[in-house]
């Protein structure tokens, strides 16, 4: 069985950790700001995670962090190793050093998480894995024992790709659900009344029915801050504008991220922003 080494232990990198962790598979983890997670073992730099792993996840924060850690990878002897990059970052932040990781003798796949930690922790989140075809192959037999909701979309970059295709799609639809709560508060529709609807019919989308307690403001717990919803609007749009495509509705909900953090929401689950369309002004 490979020896997997999670460079990364915030909120995702730490729920992977914990999940190989139960799954039986032998997980050493890293981070910079030297956090550990419970249940894992700890390396003391990265150099140490290398030696003793055989395959290397990333999950890290945005494209210079990222970029920082393949550069050190390869300063090191990767022969052998796959890594698998599942943060969420433009695609040239790995694309640029795919020969420089061949010519080392190492395996690497873009391989982005599409689900917050709970989903990760209840082995229910999906990966898009780019890479060739012998690289994604053994990604995926690494990553079934966080998921078997694994796609092998095409050649490195792709996953990422299809990670901002996907994301992007629901920050539109939330985007376009705080602008129509609004109506419904002027009209005296009650909050839970409208999203019980919602939710239940075919205008309904999974990721506002599973945060239903936190938009009615029964649970402060958060999966996912505004503040990284803003961040990856920001990947997001600059995908598109390298694809020369333009995205008015990602731009306006930049807008809204950019007030609700304002409001000093930036650490508030996403829910605060859903709940937030819910005024009458």
């Amino acid at each position: 069985m490979d020896k997997i080494g999670v460079i990364g232990l915030g909120r995702m990198g730490a729920a992977m950790a914990e999940r190989l962790a139960g799954q039986g598979v032998p997980v050493t983890g890293w981070t910079r700001s030297g956090r550990a997670v419970d249940g894992v073992s700890s390396a003391p730099d990265l150099a140490a995670l290398v030696a003793t792993s055989d395959v290397l996840i990333l999950s890290l924060y945005d494209d210079i962090a990222v970029a920082d850690t393949l550069d050190g990878l390869l300063s090191l002897d990767i022969a052998g190793k796959l890594v698998a990059e599942t943060s969420t970052v433009v695609p040239a932040i790995v694309k640029s050093r795919a020969e420089r990781f061949a010519a080392k003798g190492a395996m690497i796949v873009d391989a982005p998480v599409s689900g917050g930690p709970e989903m990760v922790a209840a082995g229910s989140c999906g990966f898009f894995i780019g890479g060739a075809a012998d690289a994604a192959g053994r990604a995926q037999a690494v990553l079934s024992a966080l998921t078997d909701r694994i796609f092998h979309v095409g050649p490195l970059g792709t996953g990422l790709v299809m990670k901002v295709v996907n994301n992007a799609l629901m920050q539109s639809y939330t985007a376009g659900l705080v602008e129509q709560l609004q109506i419904a508060a002027r009209a005296g529709l009650p909050l839970e009344t409208a999203l019980t609807i919602l939710t239940g019919g075919p205008a309904g989308l999974p990721m506002v029915r599973d945060r239903l307690p936190r938009i009615l403001g029964q649970d402060d717990s958060v999966g996912f801050p505004i503040s990284g919803v803003a961040k990856d609007n920001g990947v997001f749009r600059r995908v598109a504008a390298e694809a020369g495509v333009a995205t008015p509705t990602l731009d306006a909900f930049a807008s809204l991220l950019d007030e609700a953090q304002a409001a000093g929401l930036a650490d508030a689950d996403i829910a605060a922003l859903m709940r937030r369309g819910y005024r009458d002004e």
